[in-house]
């Protein structure tokens, strides 16, 4: 496009492409701008396709929906290509299109509204997770599945007929081999990765931080190191919001945020509270304020995720003192 600046000369405006993609399982919904629409497969010949067609196109951005998953294959293959994605939680674009007047929902209208969001709220784009930290993701969740099965299981046998009750036991042991397999498999993906093995025992000097709690911290918020402290806190979750309004002060909850990030620090920081010299410390102090017991763990694990977080973006190992969080 042209136009003409103050003194009558011609200038060269640069149209700004954003591309929404609404992904389902069998197919994805590519709207570029508001008038230009197509699909592509959602596998693996279909994302290449995607990728070289948008490669042409040069994006400013493309926004993509989080739908359980089934758009991370989507998201890493643009993102290979050297192309600026950014997966979206829904949400936010929900609200977003409620708020424009736009209550019908079909994926062709999600995909434009995707394309609205990008043009209106700009977001960054962030890089995605490598095939590595992918794989791992992957394992983790799958142990979690495991254990969740096997904790089923242990509980139907106490009450299980006898007739039924060694289908049980075989159900148990067989569940055991697979969790023993999924570790062995995640220890091996770990020690392929040089980065972010050196990141988990950077992890692990902290007093209560495992191996497993470490992992899952550096896969589910590869965010950890780059962000501020406020930034980080609001991103897992653990971030009081204010609810004022007039002469009403009402109570700072925190809301939403990343589950598989803050289960693994709740764990983290209930083992701290009781053998971290440090944050027992400021656990301690916060219970003799008066403050409730959730309260306190939940100010714990932001005081914890804010130490890793310098931790990692100074590339240091736990010391015995409060590093400065920023």
């Amino acid at each position: 496009m042209q136009g003409r600046d103050r003194k009558g000369r011609r200038r060269r405006c640069v149209m700004r492409i954003y591309v929404g993609i609404d992904v389902s399982k069998a197919v994805l919904d590519v709207a570029v701008g508001l008038k230009q629409a197509w699909q592509v497969p959602n596998d693996a010949a279909g994302q290449r396709e995607l990728a070289q067609r948008l490669a042409g196109l040069d994006p400013e951005l493309i926004v993509m929906e989080a739908t359980g998953g089934l758009e991370r294959a989507a998201a890493a293959e643009l993102a290979a290509g050297g192309l600026p994605v950014r997966v979206i939680n829904p949400r936010q674009v929900r609200s977003f299109a409620r708020a424009r007047g736009l209550l019908a929902k079909t994926d062709l209208i999600d995909a434009r509204v995707l394309v609205q969001f990008g043009e209106a709220i700009k977001p960054e784009a962030r890089a995605q997770p490598d095939e590595n930290t992918r794989q791992l993701q992957a394992l983790l969740t799958r142990r979690r599945q495991l254990l969740e099965m096997l904790g089923m299981e242990r509980n139907r046998l106490c009450s299980a007929h006898r007739v039924v009750r060694p289908q049980v036991r075989r159900t148990i042991a067989w569940l055991e081999q697979q969790l023993q397999q999924c570790d062995r498999d995640t220890d091996g993906s770990l020690k392929s990765s040089g980065v972010l093995r050196d990141q988990v025992e950077l992890l692990t000097s902290v007093p209560g931080i495992a191996q497993r709690t470490a992992l899952s911290l550096l896969t589910w918020l590869p965010e950890l190191g780059r962000l501020n402290r406020r930034e980080i806190s609001a991103l897992v979750g653990v971030a009081p919001f204010n609810r004022d309004s007039g002469r009403t002060r009402g109570r700072r909850t925190t809301y939403a945020g990343r589950c598989a990030p803050r289960a693994a620090l709740y764990m983290a920081a209930l083992v701290a509270a009781r053998h971290n010299p440090v944050l027992r410390v400021f656990y301690q102090r916060l219970r003799a304020a008066g403050k409730p017991g959730k309260v306190a763990l939940v100010a714990l694990m932001r005081k914890l995720l804010c130490i890793i977080n310098v931790m990692l973006r100074n590339a240091q190992p736990w010391q015995p003192t409060l590093p400065k969080a920023a």
